[in-house]
């Protein structure tokens, strides 16, 4: 059929160019629906790449807060070590035998008749 030629003529009638407003319109409403489809699938598009984008960020963001975290609780962690340390080594300076015996090492300082020999290698003990 697409091969021949149309041999029907058209009316020209009230009907016809009411008929013709119709599909005109239809085909105005469809264009229409496809511009609103598009625009509605773009905003939609930019919607979820935004949100897209900030979860990024905020995941990137909570991954350098955990680390940041964890090196503090480490920190806090050695800190607490330290101070544990250097209480005992408070309540070692309070005792009076302790002292004499870092005093005798590192100064020299002896009890009498006792005899102090000085290796140049030797690191303080305490």
């Amino acid at each position: 059929m697409s091969s021949r030629e149309k041999t029907v003529t058209r009316l020209d009638s009230s009907y016809m160019q009411q008929y013709d407003a119709y599909i005109e319109r239809q085909k105005r409403k469809k264009q229409r629906l496809i511009r609103r489809l598009v625009l509605f699938s773009i905003a939609v598009v930019l919607i979820i790449g935004s949100l897209t984008a900030y979860h990024v960020k905020q995941r990137i963001l909570h991954a350098e807060t955990v680390k940041q975290y964890e090196s503090l609780e480490e920190k806090i962690d050695n800190l607490d070590k330290e101070g544990a340390y250097l209480k005992e080594e408070i309540e070692l300076l309070n005792d009076e035998e302790y002292v004499l015996d870092i005093a005798r090492t590192n100064y020299f300082f002896s009890k009498e008749g006792e005899l102090i020999f000085k290796i140049p290698t030797e690191d303080p003990l305490y």
